[in-house]
């Protein structure tokens, strides 16, 4: 997939507005339905855009490049079709089928599930649930509760649910200085009815098991997917501080800064080549290797650091302009910061 040099200037155009407003425009949202950018891991017979992982983190890379709240958005969004082969297909259909689906959620198990009759009784607040504000559908992860609770000594049973908007209330504590568009809201549930066949386990697979992609196991799907944002930001970054400098004619500088693109361009390549064999991997054996899980770790790790060292290094010599959180080279150094602290891209 390919942007138009005008496709990119009409997202960035929304770029201040977003950011001002903390979510994504109405205006943006809609070039992600129209390009099914919500639905790059969604079996085609779901309408969805089924995308190989290789060429999906390529996308991810571009629209992070465009905006950084776009980019993040865009790979959350998508993630969600990771869940397709968990679900059965009568409940895929009903998640993902409508042409504005996506799901919002949390990897975190902060929620509590009581067994009643048909389902679950279901009660939390979950962090970081990146796109609240336009989800369709959310996912959770909950402990079962157990009938003794007097048992501590008993394994932790997990239910990851999946919940309707009006099942949730949004509440807005995403106060962060970067990626202030995502509305990485928290969601509350209070004593929510969770039917049966709402409910998934990432142990049983139901549906689409032929599809290549849910074959990926999910830590490096993940890894690979906010590297990629990663990286996209930095290549934003790099391009504002080259424009910062030759304005203000610190040629000196520009030496150091051709100095971090070289570096970074060297480590992109690393990544992808290592990304294209994983991928091959998959096709070929079905899975991935050990060994491979740990080098597409390693190379998502080096490349989010490398990412984020080009801003460390090159944002204090742009001087008080570029500290002006109203300029795009300000905005994409502080979202750059935030995307690189998430937890799958630290050591």
């Amino acid at each position: 997939m390919r942007f138009t040099q005008q496709e990119i200037d009409l997202i960035r155009a929304q770029s201040s507005r977003m950011e001002q407003e903390g979510e994504i425009t109405p205006e943006a949202l809609q070039y992600i339905y129209d390009k099914k950018l919500f639905h790059l891991f969604v079996a085609d017979d779901l309408a969805g855009n089924m995308t190989s992982l290789p060429e999906a983190i390529r996308i991810f890379q571009e629209c992070a490049r465009i905006d950084g709240s776009f980019g993040w958005l865009v790979t959350i969004g998508a993630g969600g079709g990771y869940f397709v082969p968990f679900m059965t297909e009568e409940i895929g259909r009903k998640v993902f089928t409508d042409p504005h689906a996506v799901i919002a959620g949390s990897g975190a198990v902060t929620g509590t599930a009581r067994k009643v009759e048909g389902g679950y009784r279901v009660s939390g607040r979950w962090k970081y649930c990146s796109g609240s504000t336009h989800a369709t559908t959310f996912t959770a992860n909950t402990v079962l509760e157990q009938a003794d609770s007097a048992d501590s000594g008993a394994e932790r049973q997990l239910v990851t649910i999946i919940m309707e908007p009006g099942q949730v209330e949004i509440i807005k504590d995403w106060n962060t200085f970067g990626l202030k568009a995502t509305a990485s809201h928290s969601m509350v549930a209070t004593e929510a009815f969770i039917p049966e066949e709402m409910t998934f386990s990432f142990d049983e697979l139901r549906s689409h098991q032929d599809e290549l992609l849910y074959r990926y196991p999910f830590l490096p799907f993940a890894q690979t997917s906010f590297a990629g944002v990663a990286m996209g930001l930095a290549d934003r970054f790099l391009e504002l501080a080259e424009q910062h400098l030759r304005e203000r004619g610190k040629e000196q500088v520009l030496a150091a800064l051709e100095d971090r693109k070289q570096e970074f361009a060297r480590q992109k390549e690393a990544f992808y080549l290592v990304l294209d064999k994983s991928w091959e991997e998959v096709g070929l054996k079905g899975k991935l290797s050990p060994e491979m899980e740990q080098r597409i770790s390693f190379e998502c790790v080096t490349a989010a650091r490398t990412s984020l060292g080009c801003g460390l290094r090159l944002f204090p010599q742009l001087g008080l302009a570029a500290c002006m959180e109203d300029t795009d080279v300000n905005r994409t150094w502080r979202d750059l910061q935030t995307a690189c602290q998430h937890a799958l891209l630290r050591e």
